[in-house]
């Protein structure tokens, strides 16, 4: 039976990943902030809530948020509040790594795993052509970072391992009911299920990669 720990399993997208995956017959293991006290922003909170899991055929980290606190993206630099950006990093960049810290252990030594964070386009350095969103733009990135670098470093001792980040496309949750405007948006269930044919598609080769929802690839 395939099995799979979903990070933030009480979000849109997550409950959508988790509902998707046990339609399919998988065992889930679902881990968030509301309904296990996991706090991704906490170090120790991290490590206790994942003692003792694995392996898994699947990690889905998809934990994160758009505004903190009630503090809004930027829309220009001149915007930039410190404390702001350091929650955007807290949550959307450093909680990833800490997850990414276990996953020598939460992966399979000796047959296909995939670990999969949740990224966003905007995080594209090379795809950025409008600016604004510094922070959050920038905690992404920093997890794209992460999730190379993790990539790298698994594929030494985990040869069937696919560490990526993932773009889910623009999805309608309450992380993003506020910033929709007239952009297209799919219901998180659609966007679960786009989601796990790039992850079923793809290969150990494509590692340390970041792909959108059709499974294309993103620039860095």
């Amino acid at each position: 039976m395939e099995t799979a720990l979903v990070i933030g399993a009480s979000g849109g997208i997550g409950s959508a990943l988790s509902a998707a995956l046990q339609g399919r017959g998988a065992a889930v293991t679902g881990l968030s902030r509301s309904q296990d006290g996991l706090d991704l922003t906490d170090e120790a909170s991290v490590s206790q809530a994942l003692s003792g899991l694995g392996p898994f055929d699947a990690v889905l980290v998809t934990s994160g948020a758009l505004e903190i606190s009630g503090a809004a993206p930027e829309k220009s630099i001149r915007r930039l509040d410190a404390q702001a950006m350091l929650d955007q990093f807290a949550l959307n960049a450093i909680g990833p790594a800490l997850v990414l810290r276990e996953a020598h252990r939460l992966l399979p030594r000796d047959r296909r795993g995939v670990f999969g964070v949740l990224s966003a386009r905007v995080g594209s350095i090379g795809d950025n052509r409008l600016g604004g969103w510094i922070s959050y733009r920038a905690a992404k990135a920093a997890v794209n970072q992460i999730v190379h670098t993790a990539a790298i470093e698994l594929a030494r001792t985990h040869p069937q391992a696919i560490c990526v980040a993932l773009h889910p496309g623009t999805v309608q949750t309450k992380f993003t009911e506020k910033y929709l405007g007239r952009h297209p948006a799919v219901p998180a269930s659609d966007a679960a299920q786009n989601l796990l044919r790039v992850i079923d598609g793809l290969t150990p080769a494509q590692t340390g990669g970041f792909f959108d929802w059709a499974g294309t690839e993103i620039p860095w």
